[in-house]
């Protein structure tokens, strides 16, 4: 009966400190009522065993009676074997306590950092897409504007590209196969507008199929070549390669420098900004941008790692 007794004590304390005292106390900052509340469950901890010892010890032979209070007297009151095991209790139950809240503090963090994330990007994209519509349906006026016959054609190119940006971008990844067929979509209806002067070469080594990528991370680099290396007056080449292997993605997109009059282009720079700050996002430390200005040309080199999408994130 003492040993259970003592037993169901350090039970008690031991949930009593879990769920009750730091919580209401030590986590509110009420450290001296915190201190006080311990030391007096220890006073109240060596009187119960004080006292369960004196039960059994009136039990016990006279002979077996001296010897417990010669083991008694050698241990200076209060810190005997019993405020050892009292305090091994209070370690162990504040130790788990304290680590069960650091781990909860911790999670929150991540479960906000992530939401904070989550808005950033979908923030983006919803830029990314606006953007692109204005520069296409733009391309269409134009058509429009000389009666091109191509109009009509045009508008059902744009269609099938919508169709991906209103349908995929609500997805964290894409198949790489569908970007890559919507670059080509979106390079096809770009060639409407264009003469025999512009030269366009878009080529994809490697095997594509499994890899996933985000979705319009390719575009704005597509589109930027296309703004700022395109020419109605002289012959100018865009070249577009995309390759693959085991670990990596590897995307060029390579355009001659047009000199334009001041004014001539609108430039936001929303689209470039923002794929920047996206693979910031989603492929940090897995990426490699590389944006080079020659003499005569505009180079951008990207690399990511395959299918590392969210990985710091999972």
């Amino acid at each position: 009966m003492r040993f259970i007794c003592i037993d169901a004590f350090l039970l008690i304390f031991y949930y009593s400190n879990t769920h009750i005292l730091i919580p209401q106390l030590l986590t509110k900052r009420k450290w001296l009522w915190y201190i006080l509340v311990i030391i007096g469950l220890l006073f109240l901890f060596l009187f119960l065993h004080r006292m369960l010892d004196d039960i059994v010890r009136s039990e016990m032979p006279e002979k077996i009676r001296l010897r417990m209070d010669r083991r008694r007297s050698s241990y200076l009151y209060p810190f005997t074997p019993s405020t050892a095991v009292f305090f091994l209790v209070f370690t162990v139950s504040t130790c788990t306590r304290v680590i069960q809240e650091w781990l909860g503090i911790e999670r929150k963090k991540q479960e906000i950092e992530n939401e904070k994330l989550a808005t950033e990007l979908s923030f983006l994209k919803t830029q990314i897409n606006p953007h692109f519509l204005f520069n296409t349906l733009n391309n269409i006026y134009s058509l429009a504007m000389v009666k091109s016959e191509a109009t009509a054609d045009a508008v059902l190119k744009l269609s099938s590209i919508m169709r991906y940006v209103l349908s995929e971008t609500k997805h964290d990844t894409v198949p790489l196969d569908k970007e890559i067929q919507f670059v080509k979509h979106y390079i096809e209806l770009q060639k409407v507008r264009l003469t025999d002067k512009v030269s366009i070469e878009f080529n994809v080594e490697g095997e594509t199929e499994g890899k996933q990528i985000a979705p319009l991370l390719l575009i704005p680099f597509v589109e930027n070549a296309f703004k700022y290396g395109v020419s109605t007056k002289e012959n100018s080449k865009l070249l577009f390669e995309l390759k693959t292997d085991a670990e990596k993605i590897y995307f060029n997109a390579t355009n001659d420098k047009i000199t334009y009059d001041k004014g001539h282009e609108n430039n936001t720079g929303i689209g470039l900004k923002n794929t920047k700050r996206r693979l910031e996002l989603l492929y940090p430390g897995k990426h490699t941008l590389n944006v080079l200005q020659q003499d005569k040309q505009f180079i951008v080199n990207l690399i990511l790692e395959s299918n590392a999408l969210y990985s710091n994130r999972r």
